[in-house]
């Protein structure tokens, strides 16, 4: 198995924990940490031999089934990436799982990659119901109980409420989480994120291929600038003066392929299959943890908490929506736009297509949004926002911290 996910999602603890719990022992080598591991896997191609060096290594025998096999930052080496192959083939009753935080970028690459020989699974932030049960588990037990069609006690809807801008604030990164459960002090959360932002963009130069770095930079950088605008439309000219796309193609093409950032595009028509429909070169780029738009933002954690309206307020809870959709339909969701109106998302759920709205607030205006139900009374349309759940008419009203629940209610 091989996890992938941008930096510090938590990869590697997981794959300790795994160890941990569900096997006898378990072994870690860290490749990018131990230079002289990439020898083994450049010279050895049999699995029988690199597990005999690495028994030696560790001092200890590597079991069939019984040990678990880490490689950690397996980036590092692409050999060691390709010997997986030959584990499936050769040695398969050994398991062997790995990990790397910039894998999509080499998988992006030909020939680096053994097709069909491994299980892939793809490592986020926390979403809102993983943050409520670490924060406060009696409240996740009650957001865990929520059905489709329940009413929602204003007392417990007012509590989840507050969960929801305490996530919008510290986001989904585990150090975040696990910092503001220890501590409660907004100013290491604030911390914390700098310190992760300055981690990506110095991994921008160490690990960029043959892509250019400053390139990655700028467009990284240019994201708030990107989604303050009306339309929230990536446009190039935003990251420099007179950029053309070609310039700036690839360094996109690596951010998304990195999990840095998350990419929709724009459909000519809300029709199934969304994808036949998509405008390659019209898309939206949003950043993959809330907690960290909202720091690059620079948005005070008063205005969260404390104003019904702020700048930014937009951007910031689509992010968000987009956040707890992701993973939840096999198909990512995409926007609708075009010179007369403009949808937020547009979901595919079986052959169904569902237009959804979002709100930061309590506000109902949406008239693009409410045309189109008017026009087309499909069997859902979805509004996210502060407001109750319910249904009014044809729209039915989610509330932001049911987000991740969006599925399940329909």
């Amino acid at each position: 198995m091989v996890l992938k996910g941008a930096r510090q999602v938590g990869k590697t603890w997981l794959m300790k924990e795994f160890g941990k719990s569900c096997y006898s022992s378990y072994v870690y080598f860290n490749l990018d940490e131990e230079e002289e591991l990439k020898s083994i896997f450049e010279t050895n191609k049999n699995p029988h031999r690199i597990l005999e060096l690495l028994s030696l290594i560790v001092g200890k025998k590597i079991l069939p089934g019984e040990t678990l096999i880490i490689f950690d930052e397996i980036q590092e080496c692409p050999e060691a990436l390709n010997t997986l192959k030959y584990f499936k083939e050769k040695a398969n009753d050994y398991h062997v799982i790995a990990a790397g935080s910039l894998l999509g970028t080499l998988f992006a690459r030909p020939k680096s990659y053994p097709v069909g020989m491994v299980n892939l699974l793809d490592i986020y932030p926390l979403t809102f119901d993983e943050f409520l049960d670490a924060m406060d588990p009696v409240l996740y037990v009650y957001y865990q109980s929520i059905k489709k069609g329940q009413q929602i006690e204003e007392i417990f809807h007012n509590r989840l409420l507050e969960a929801y801008n305490n996530y919008l604030i510290i986001g989904g990164m585990p150090e975040c989480v696990a910092s503001w459960v220890k501590y409660k002090d907004p100013a290491r959360i604030s911390q914390i994120q700098k310190e992760l932002i300055e981690i990506y963009e110095n991994d921008f130069s160490k690990h960029n291929g043959k892509v250019n770095s400053g390139r990655i930079l700028m467009v990284f950088r240019s994201i708030v600038a990107q989604l303050a605008k009306p339309n929230e439309k990536f446009i190039y000219g935003a990251v420099r003066e007179g950029a053309r796309a070609r310039e700036f193609e690839e360094a996109i093409e690596w951010l998304v392929s990195a999990g840095m950032l998350n990419r929709v595009y724009n459909v000519a028509k809300i029709e199934h299959p969304l994808s036949a429909f998509d405008k390659l070169e019209q898309f939206k780029l949003f950043v993959f943890d809330t907690g960290l738009l909202k720091h690059m933002a620079g948005v005070d954690n008063a205005a969260i908490l404390l104003k019904s309206e702020y700048p930014f307020k937009g951007p910031l809870t689509e992010n968000y929506v987009l956040q707890q959709l992701r993973g939840q339909f096999p198909v990512e969701p995409r926007y609708f736009s075009d010179k007369y109106r403009e949808i937020d998302f547009v979901i595919q759920h079986g052959t169904e297509i569902i237009a959804a709205e979002v709100k930061g607030g309590e506000d109902k205006s949406a008239p693009s949004f409410k045309k189109y139900v008017a026009d087309h009374k499909p069997e859902y349309a979805l509004r996210f926002s502060k407001r109750g759940y319910r249904k009014d008419g044809y729209i039915t009203n989610i509330p932001l911290y049911l987000a991740r629940k969006t599925k399940e209610l329909l």
